[in-house]
């Protein structure tokens, strides 16, 4: 596939480092010749220095023949105007573009049509990172949850603690203790090395296990692994942006949530917004500020400003100051693994999000969503399965009988409705969405051709 992706930030970068193995064409463009120059000493691909929204900057790049445009500048205007040149003068075929403005998103539904702005896929990357965060409040104690097939399935990771009743068994005793919940461990990661889930595998404390349950039976699921966490009341969040506004606005009618914004201005602005969320203008990292705010009550203290160190900072002080959990967002990859682990029990990256969903739009051979997992090094696919058994490599075949690439997991089948966890004997019916795990994210090319009909595929 030829792909233009416009900004070499740290988005474009980090999606043009996962594209570029998988047999892509790509061509970066960007206004700052440094930051391409880093991208081409790392990366096999070619690199344009100008304004990506320029005609003659895409006509350079081959946007005549390009099959896709991704573009993620910081500035949605940028970002729009590049869509809509493609479209006009080349008839690029997919365009994406990153939009971080509410006052576009709100509207999106009558602005970004192809006889208005021809933007066919909209990444929110807020929006992405509110409901990640969401979803990790909704379960304590979860290290990353991510939802399939409309929320039906979901795959968890978590940490294996000392007093969790899996803990020192093999994962064949989870059928014993769950006899009427089925789960499947897809993956297990031990001292940061992936390794493979047998019936004979035996959970260690601080294994970090990735598994596949229906949804409503996730909480069972973590009760094997670790001491079930309370359900989190009180939520204090650091940062009044677009996160952390549209996180106290999710959140302040279940949860007790306080709000400490740094800008007079735009913390008389959230109190007038949000209806049940108390607003405090001050610095989060102010211990005078935070103990007043009886920061050592809180059940999650949650830094999502702009600034990474001040996230880190304010949270390894609440976190010191008695808050049960600390939770950062951190824009430089470099960082998260530094932090978490030790007095940040979570840190998130808005950029992973962001490729986790613009992954979900290049994949091919009918994948329907994909999550970036273990800062990019694995991932979680949903893949339709089309097409019957003369023309499908899985349809009509029980999963003994795929030949899945190395490293490669199936955990479930949504079915309809219903949730069917992966044995050997299951079989793949055609429409099913198959939940697979990939330690090995070199292996998607392969995946993508196991779910394309040979109808369609060979043509």
């Amino acid at each position: 596939m030829k792909i233009i992706i416009i900004g070499a930030g740290q988005v474009g970068g980090t999606l043009a480092e996962n594209l570029v193995g998988e047999r892509n064409e790509i061509t970066v463009i960007d206004s700052d010749a440094e930051k391409l120059r880093s991208l081409q000493d790392r990366l096999d691909l070619q690199v344009i220095n100008g304004m990506g929204s320029h005609p003659d900057v895409l006509e350079k790049a081959g946007a005549e023949d390009a099959d896709m445009l991704i573009a993620v500048t910081n500035s949605d205007e940028s970002n729009m105007m590049a869509c809509q040149v493609a479209h006009s003068l080349f008839n690029t075929p997919t365009k994406i573009a990153r939009v971080r403005s509410e006052q576009y998103i709100i509207h999106q539904d009558k602005l970004f049509k192809h006889q208005d702005i021809p933007v066919d896929h909209l990444i929110a990357p807020e929006q992405l990172v509110t409901k990640a965060i969401k979803r990790l409040i909704d379960y304590p104690g979860a290290l990353q949850v991510v939802e399939f097939a409309e929320g039906k399935a979901s795959l968890v990771a978590v940490k294996a603690y000392y007093g969790g009743l899996l803990v020192g068994h093999a994962l064949s005793a989870l059928k014993e203790h769950m006899p009427n919940v089925e789960t499947r461990v897809a993956a297990i990661y031990r001292r940061g090395k992936p390794i493979r889930p047998l019936g004979t595998t035996v959970i260690e404390a601080d294994d970090e296990v990735f598994f596949i349950a229906a949804t409503k039976h996730i909480r069972a699921v973590m009760s094997e692994l670790q001491k079930l966490e309370s359900s989190y009341k009180r939520i204090m969040i650091a940062g009044g942006g677009l996160i952390g506004e549209g996180l106290a606005r999710r959140l302040e009618h279940n949860h007790n949530v306080k709000l400490l914004e740094f800008s007079p201005e735009r913390a008389k602005y959230l109190a007038a917004r949000l209806d049940k969320t108390i607003v405090f203008c001050g610095d989060a990292s102010d211990h005078e500020l935070l103990s007043e705010e009886n920061v050592q009550e809180v059940d999650a203290f949650i830094a999502v400003t702009n600034d990474d160190e001040a996230n880190i900072m304010s949270a390894m002080l609440a976190k010191r100051m008695g808050a049960q959990k600390a939770m950062v967002l951190i824009q430089r990859s470099a960082y998260v693994d530094l932090v978490q682990g030790g007095e940040i029990d979570i840190a998130f990256s808005p950029q992973q999000a962001t490729i986790s969903a613009l992954l979900t739009h290049i994949r091919r051979g009918d994948i329907v969503n994909v999550y970036s997992l273990r800062r990019g090094a694995a991932e979680a696919i949903e893949a339709i399965a089309h097409g019957d058994e003369s023309t499908s490599k899985v349809v009509g075949r029980e999963i003994r009988e795929i030949k899945l690439p190395p490293g490669t997991t199936i955990g479930a089948v949504v079915r309809e409705d219903e949730v069917i966890i992966a044995h050997s004997d299951t079989r793949i019916e055609a429409n099913d969405h198959v939940i697979l795990f990939l330690v090995d994210k070199k292996f998607i090319g392969d995946v993508e051709k196991l779910f394309q009909p040979s109808a369609f595929f060979f043509g």
